[in-house]
């Protein structure tokens, strides 16, 4: 039996020690720039790992971080890249051995083979380990909880599945191995995978529609997932999500060993939310366990409740760690909760500020779901209070697209000017069965919003963009497709008028 074959079977049935100790092991990583895999790179390089990989000639913001890390890395994917001289290769799951030179290749050379998520699950069972899950909000749950942890200085590693500002721009921090914090992943049921001691579900909504069957399907996969909970395991759900809170409901009604900790403004208990206030620049909020008040420089109550699951999680840790109660370690580290929350400046990609231009804001976020662009754009209304949002997005699969019309029509509400791109092919699906699913896409949205515009490609909004931006706009770029490359090229072009020679030139004509 081929190793390839055999490793997916051994890593199922049995307890995996393969990746423990991982100092000193070679291994590449196929499609090492997607932020998952560059993330997973990245913790295992700083664990003391020899790694490298392949990916596409596609430049992404990931590229940056691993020639920080001093990863090497082929630009495109080829037979040629793979030698025998690896104990173990990681693949994305957005490739597979039928159509991957790489893993092709792999498999030849009898390579022992893992998918991100099998490797992910492999780390995280030698460990204590936190699983964070849900539709929106993980990224910026797993960089809040992983902030709070770094202020309490506690032995921990975490894994987010974006740059975090706070982990000096990378995707992981590691002080040590009590205990490991993952960003998890519902699709195809990937956090299946993994072998947690606390999860924080977010949310539950309708998405992947590619692969799950409905709303009952991907509700199954995240009751699947606190199902892995050992006796004694901690879930911490949001009790204003309607989807988190029906698990909440069910799972108390399954399992009756483990300890169920609601949080948000229609929770009781330690971390019920109350007082918030969002003003221009600040979000200020209470939490019932802790008297301090908190504040945040994100906008948007969403990162409120985000907020409120870093805390329930760190604060569980924190117990299990020192074997404190968690009314002693609330107590014993408000001030470091305050601090850290305050000192948060965001992830990659989410309401992330590029910077200030001739009086125009500029930012960019990956919301691609109905739900979180709506209250995204919501916070960032609030959050900047008079100013004119101009907004460019670029939707993301077209089974999303097509399944979460009717939402999707009613999410802009906030944005002033929408200007909409060509929908983003996923690798997983082909527009085989949706027609023209971009005119279709447009005109929906249209009926909801008096000023659409739709430019195919994202640079070609750029001279409309440019004749409509005013002073004290704020411009942001949103989905999970590429053109964020869009908002960085405007930033820059209206950076190069502020300085001196353009002004200089402007003022003697």
């Amino acid at each position: 039996m081929p190793r390839y074959s055999y490793f997916h079977y051994y890593f199922n049935m049995h307890d995996s020690k393969l990746l423990h100790p991982i100092t000193g092991k070679k291994i590449y990583f196929i499609g090492i720039k997607g932020s998952g895999m560059c993330a997973l790179a990245e913790l295992f390089h700083k664990a003391g790992a020899i790694v490298s990989g392949s990916d596409t000639e596609e430049i992404f913001y990931t590229d940056s971080i691993l020639k920080q890390l001093g990863v090497k890395y082929k630009e495109g994917f080829s037979e040629s890249n793979l030698d025998d001289n690896y104990d173990f290769v990681i693949h994305s799951a957005a490739y597979n051995r039928e159509t991957n030179p790489d893993i092709q290749e792999a498999v030849k050379r009898n390579l022992l083979i893992m998918e991100y998520t099998e490797a992910l699950g492999a780390y995280s069972k030698n460990m204590r380990s936190c699983g964070i899950a849900g539709v929106h909000g993980k990224t910026t749950t797993t960089g809040i909880t992983g902030t709070l942890l770094k202020e309490m200085d506690l032995s921990v590693s975490v894994l987010a599945g974006s740059a975090i500002s706070n982990f000096d721009g990378r995707s992981t921090f590691v002080l040590g191995t009590d205990y490991f914090i993952a960003e998890t992943c519902e699709y195809k049921r990937h956090f299946l995978s993994f072998f947690p001691d606390i999860i924080i579900i977010t949310s539950i909504e309708p998405d992947h529609l590619d692969y799950f069957k409905d709303y009952d399907d991907i509700f199954d996969a995240f009751l699947s997932y606190t199902e892995k909970l050992p006796e004694d395991g901690v879930l911490i759900y949001c009790k204003d999500d309607k989807g988190a809170n029906l698990l909440g409901d069910t799972v108390a009604k399954k399992r009756k060993d483990i300890k169920l900790v609601p949080y948000g403004i229609e929770a009781k208990g330690l971390f019920k939310i109350e007082n918030i206030k969002q003003s221009s620049g600040i979000t200020e909020f209470n939490i019932a366990g802790i008297k301090n008040k908190l504040s945040l420089q994100i906008p948007g109550v969403h990162n409120v409740l985000n907020s409120a699951a870093s805390i329930a999680a760190a604060v569980h840790i924190n117990s299990s760690i020192t074997g404190s109660s968690i009314e002693e370690v609330l107590k014993k580290e408000s001030a470091n909760i305050v601090a850290g929350l305050k000192n948060y400046k965001g992830s990659k990609r989410r309401s992330e500020l590029l910077g200030t231009a001739c009086n125009i804001t500029f930012m960019d976020d990956y919301a691609h779901h109905p739900t979180a662009i709506e209250t995204t754009l919501s916070g960032i209304k609030s959050f900047f209070p008079g100013k004119r949002i101009i907004l460019d997005f670029m939707s993301h699969t077209y089974s999303r697209t097509h399944a979460l019309m009717e939402e999707f029509s009613n999410s802009f509400g906030n944005a002033d000017i929408v200007i909409i791109n060509k929908i983003y092919a996923s690798a997983r699906e082909k527009n085989s069965n949706f027609g023209d699913l971009n005119r279709i896409f447009f005109d929906k949205i249209a009926e909801n919003h008096d000023k659409v515009f739709y430019y195919h490609e994202p640079d070609d909004a750029d001279d409309f963009i440019k004749k409509e931006l005013k002073d004290g706009d704020l411009f942001i770029t949103m989905g999970a497709g590429d053109n964020w490359k869009l908002g960085i090229k405007l930033y820059k072009y209206y950076k190069q008028l502020e300085s001196p020679e353009k002004t200089r030139g402007r003022a003697e004509n």
